[in-house]
């Protein structure tokens, strides 16, 4: 077996139980190694600290799978794929209003760089690594077994394919036939043309705010801001929103968006086509009770987060101008950057900006089914805070 040594002042996170190994970590291998084989990693006393699969042309040069030295082999992979589905099953996934969930959420599942989410009778799946890509018939295989979907859709991105050195377009995109994503989450039905899918098809990850929206919704004039096909708003409509504006810069998102709304009954929601900040510039002062701001990425490392949180703070300035006092605001980021610390902070400079004051009452990250291996911060990657405004 070939296997790598880590430096003597790298060893305590992957001891600690960290699954990455960064090639600068690395300070010498032993054996042939190649593109997806299984490796040991060792410390600098040759003591054992996991093994794990080589990706040589990324800055991760090693992800662990196990602590022991056992293969990586269909055993273990239907042991995780196994586990991962009991706790779903744990947490009542899929039930009679839920169909969409995460099924495998890669380290925090023990199967790093794996992403399987179920929607319905349809799979999508994300192979993050040149090991998992070369394991691909097997881990299918091993998801037909365990689920019989009728569908498997390969959503792997290029761009991440060609970081871990691999053609994604060498495997087939789709098994099965289907049009688009036909799924319930919190009783509202989704039907999702496969063009306006993003990442694995649908944030299942915001699960956890839906339910708070849907909770709190009764009565109040909503902004859904960056709102894709509506989810956050239509979910505050389902708790009994007298009005609802979801703006959205996609012209076929506002399409299914409208769409969704009449399938499920919520003639209060209306979708706008605009750039949400620019819309919110032109907004009166308090003209909303519940404000949502769940943009795009701002920052994909932390070299960007001085930029992204200047977008943030103008951003947040403006939703908490356009929320009424005693009104909520809901600003998200979904970038491992910038989490709840700094998004607190640049509330608190934005509400100033505002001539208001933000006093933050709940706090969310990613739902239960995208669970964090205690150790690995960066797996968790989704911050929300709920934020009541107030005047100065």
């Amino acid at each position: 077996m070939p296997s790598v040594t880590i430096k003597p002042g790298r060893v305590q996170p992957v001891w600690a139980g960290h699954p990455w190994v960064y090639a600068q970590a690395i300070e010498s291998q032993v054996g042939t190694l190649t593109a997806g084989c299984e490796v040991d990693v060792l410390d600098a006393k040759g003591n054992l600290l996991g093994r794990g699969l080589w990706s040589p042309d990324s800055a991760i040069a090693v992800r662990l799978y196990t602590r022991k030295a056992q293969p990586i082999d269909g055993t273990l992979l239907r042991s995780r794929l196994e586990s991962a589905l009991q706790l779903r099953r744990d947490l009542d996934l899929p039930n009679n209003e839920t169909t969409a969930y995460r099924w495998v959420h890669g380290e925090g599942d023990g199967l790093p760089g794996l992403i399987v989410d179920v929607f319905g009778r349809q799979i999508s799946v994300q192979l993050g690594t040149v090991g998992l890509w070369q394991r691909r018939d097997e881990v299918l295989a091993l998801i037909r077994t365990l689920i019989n979907p009728d569908v498997i859709h390969d959503r792997t991105p290029a761009k991440l394919a060609k970081l871990e050195g691999f053609d994604a377009s060498l495997s087939n995109s789709q098994t099965g036939p289907s049009s688009s994503l036909r799924f319930a989450e919190l009783g509202v039905r989704y039907n999702i043309p496969h063009e306006l899918q993003q990442k694995t098809g649908y944030y299942c990850d915001q699960r956890p705010l839906r339910e708070w929206l849907r909770a709190h919704g009764e009565g109040r004039r909503v902004l859904d801001a960056f709102s894709y096909v509506g989810s956050l708003g239509l979910n505050a409509a389902r708790g009994g929103a007298k009005h609802v504006d979801c703006i959205e810069r996609s012209a076929q998102a506002v399409d299914v968006g409208r769409q969704l709304a009449k399938d499920n009954g919520l003639a209060q929601v209306e979708m706008h086509q605009a750039d949400a900040h620019e819309y919110l510039t032109q907004l009166p002062n308090h003209s909303y009770d519940l404000t949502i701001c769940d943009p795009p990425k701002f920052s994909t490392n932390k070299k960007g987060v001085e930029t992204a949180l200047k977008r943030f703070r103008s951003l947040a300035a403006e939703a908490c101008r356009v929320t009424t006092y005693g009104g909520e605001l809901v600003l998200c980021s979904c970038s491992a950057a910038i989490k709840h610390p700094e998004l607190s902070r640049v509330l608190a400079l934005a509400a100033l900006d505002a001539n208001a004051r933000a006093a933050i009452t709940h706090r969310f990250t990613q739902g239960p089914d995208h669970p964090v291996l205690a150790g690995f911060a960066e797996g968790e990657y989704l911050s929300t805070v709920v934020a009541r405004i107030f005047p100065r």
